[in-house]
């Protein structure tokens, strides 16, 4: 998983692109795509290795939506896992979906039209009140959600 969530530029055609990578376990969190939207991605691409249905496809499509950045995500294919590799757009919309087979699936971002949406929408980072969301690095865990690791011990998320 990592200690840090890494943006870099690369050099398209289309001139640079800001692009952040986040593995599978961490797509299950909004925080992790909003931290890699912060450091400036526009494009986050996602390996996965798990069942993809449709709560975990909406959920990704949610952190486009949510962050105004685009997301593209690959899976294993049947039969180690059920394929569904997608691509959306900063404003959710679906741009490509591979079925269970093993395949090549491309996905055109428009990256003028990206910017454009980022630059005149409210979502992202534009109208966020960071100053309220103290509560989202507080490192308490309260009931329901305590848990135990592997060995019956606490779950202690400041060691992970």
């Amino acid at each position: 998983p990592g200690d840090d969530f890494h943006v870099c530029a690369l050099d398209t055609a289309a001139g640079e692109l800001r692009v952040g990578a986040m593995i599978c376990y961490d797509r299950e969190f909004p925080e992790s795509a909003r931290i890699l939207m912060l450091k400036g991605a526009e494009l986050i691409l996602t390996p996965n290795a798990c069942h993809l249905d449709d709560r975990r496809l909406a959920q990704f499509r949610t952190r486009a939506f949510e962050n105004m950045v685009g997301v593209a995500m690959t899976n294993y294919a049947t039969p180690q896992h059920n394929g569904h590799s997608v691509a959306f757009g900063a404003d959710g919309t679906p741009l490509a979906e591979a079925d269970e087979a093993e395949q090549i699936c491309l996905a055109a971002f428009d990256l003028d039209a990206l910017r454009a949406y980022r630059a005149r929408h409210i979502w992202g980072n534009a109208y966020r009140r960071p100053h309220r969301y103290g509560l989202l690095t507080a490192p308490d865990v309260a009931p329901p959600f305590a848990r135990d690791d592997g060995f019956g011990e606490p779950f202690e998320r400041a060691k992970r």
